[in-house]
């Protein structure tokens, strides 16, 4: 009897992944999904190929993606200590006159950064030092779980 699974005549029929183990399921690790998810998220990065590199499903990556922007999967410390941060925009000065930085009492305002993280609003001088507001933020995570 003459089979052919695939269509082909050629005899080969690909890559086969023997997986051995109860299920023959790869398991990842929450760090491992975090990971792959954040990868896929960075600019240039194209889900179907970071699917690929990494032997899942794009649904996979995309339902990783899902959870590690809703909190649910968490970057380690050795991945996360480069923050990730949206985009800057920076809109145009308005053509007319500015408003003085200066308060009734002659001190000069400083910047300050407000973010929401969890549900927390975090507000902090613009100078903090990147580590410092980077610890905040994972204890911030680290809190509301």
């Amino acid at each position: 009897m003459d089979v052919s699974l695939d269509g082909s005549t050629g005899g080969y029929a690909g890559r086969i992944e023997v997986l051995e183990g109860r299920s023959g399921r790869r398991f990842r690790s929450e760090a491992e999904r975090a990971r792959i998810a954040a990868e896929s998220m960075m600019p240039g990065a194209k889900v179907a190929d970071v699917a690929r590199r990494h032997a899942v499903t794009r649904w996979q990556v995309y339902d990783w993606r899902k959870k590690l922007m809703a909190g649910a999967l968490a970057l380690p410390a050795e991945t996360a200590d480069a923050p990730m941060f949206a985009a800057l925009v920076v809109e145009a000065k308005p053509a007319g006159p500015t408003p003085s930085p200066k308060r009734s009492g002659g001190a000069v305002r400083s910047g300050r950064i407000e973010m929401v993280v969890d549900g927390v609003t975090l507000r902090v001088a613009s100078d903090i030092d990147e580590a410092h507001l980077t610890r905040m933020i994972r204890a911030i995570r680290a809190a509301s779980r």
